[in-house]
Formats: C-alpha cells, structure tokens, sequence
C-alpha cells in the first residue's frame, strides 16, 4: 500500500503538486483565519475549549466542546460557567463561580469550584493567591455540543493517533483525487 501511496506520488507534476500544497495552504489559512475572527467577535482569546476532566459534572462532560465570550462590560456572577487560566499553569480550567466579592473602588474579585468537586478552587489557584480576579477569565461558557472534543483528548493522550489520522487523511486524498 505505501509502494502505491509512493508511486503515485512520483507520478504527479510539479503542477499537481503545487496545486495540492497550496490547497492545503488555503485551508490551514481558512482555519486560523476563523478562529481570529472568532476572537474578535467574543472577545475571548480562546473562543472554544474542551472540557478535559470530570470535575464540571453532570454540566459538562469530559470531551464537550464549550464555546465561550468575554463580555468585559458585564459583571461576573454567582453561578455562571467561566474558563480561567492560573499563572504558571498552561492548561485553563472550566468551573462554576461560588461567590463574588465587589469593592466599593469597583474592583471584583470571585471565587470557584467544579460542580463535581468537594472543595473550592484555591488549592488549584497560584501559591498565595485565594480569589480570582477578571483578568484570569479566558471566557464564559455560553453553549456546548457535547463529546465533540473527545477527538482532541484522544489525541492528546495517544500521539500516535495522529500520524495515523494524517496518514490516513493523505490515503484518502490520494484515493479519491481527480
């Protein structure tokens, strides 16, 4: 099968090789040109995520794709779904806001548990810190599809499923081009 995938590679032209770089060009460009459009339009920096733990259950799922906004005008409340980042920490996390602290200086600090966690989140916060603030919210969940994001864990925890994804990805181009 890889003798064949190589043959017909041999076999195309520099045009037809061109044309299939540069295909897949537009669409690498199509996709990142979206995804920041999708930033500016929410005003989150992130505007999808995948839920990656069992900790917001039975809300969301591990796997459920979360689209999120950042409304900066609106005030954070007791009960709403937010994705923050920690300071040190790569990965953002996705729970429910417990309580919210307003000064009177206009200054909002907020509090956060998973639904299915037993404690709140500051053992999960940077060393020293107790509550969050909104500069760490990444945005606010405002619909899912769920499961969706499975592929993405899936491949995360497996690297090897990638390669296998894009060789078959490439099997199926080859097979079924013009």
């Amino acid at each position: 099968m890889l003798g064949s995938m190589l043959e017909e590679f041999q076999r195309m032209n520099k045009r037809q090789f061109f044309y299939q770089v540069l295909s897949f060009g537009m669409i690498v460009s199509s996709a990142l040109m979206i995804w920041k459009g999708l930033m500016v339009v929410t005003g989150s920096e992130s505007p999808i995520v995948v839920v990656l733990s069992g900790s917001m259950e039975p809300a969301f799922h591990r796997g459920d794709l979360l689209f999120l906004t950042n409304p900066t005008d609106e005030p954070i409340r007791v009960g709403e779904i937010v994705v923050f980042k920690i300071d040190g920490r790569d990965i953002p996390i996705v729970h429910r806001v417990l309580k919210v602290h307003e000064k009177e200086n206009g200054t909002t600090k907020f509090l956060t548990k998973g639904d299915n966690n037993r404690v709140d989140d500051r053992g999960l916060y940077a060393p020293g810190q107790l509550w969050l603030t909104p500069k760490d919210v990444v945005g606010r969940a405002k619909g899912f599809l769920p499961y969706v994001g499975m592929v993405t864990i899936m491949m995360n925890e497996y690297p090897k499923l990638k390669y296998a994804v894009l060789a078959c990805l490439g099997l199926y181009v080859l097979i079924h081009r013009e």
